[in-house]
């Protein structure tokens, strides 16, 4: 598992996203290796959630995005990282574009092992 994943599903949960999914879509794309998606539930909360994993990945292990798309006050955002695009949706944008279900033939990564694995 790329440490980049790991550190961003860690900000995410530290910022209570829910609904945190990890696909891992490199054998089905070449698109990217992983999609990290989850929810917010205010345009706040979701700015705040796209800014934490840009400084924690930045912050630890100097990795910034190559686009950031998504305003302040919109229902989603999404970071691209080459190898990772990050998704943060409002619950409604998400449930409307259904990426989870676009790539079902993904390989789903154990988010709650990540995250319990903080401490090491």
């Amino acid at each position: 598992m790329d440490e980049a994943v790991k550190i961003t599903v860690r900000a995410l949960n530290s910022r209570k996203a829910t609904d945190i999914e990890v696909l891992h879509v490199g054998d089905i794309t070449v698109m990217a290796d992983y999609f990290v998606i989850c929810s917010g539930s205010s345009s706040t909360q979701i700015r705040t959630l796209g800014d934490e994993v840009e400084f924690q990945l930045k912050e630890q292990i100097g990795l910034a995005p190559i686009h950031r798309e998504g305003h302040p006050s919109s229902n989603w955002i999404l970071l691209d990282y080459g190898f990772m695009i990050v998704h943060v949706f409002h619950r409604e944008a998400r449930d409307f574009y259904k990426l989870e279900h676009l790539w079902a033939d993904a390989d789903r990564v154990d988010v709650e092992s990540l995250i319990e694995q903080e401490g090491e």
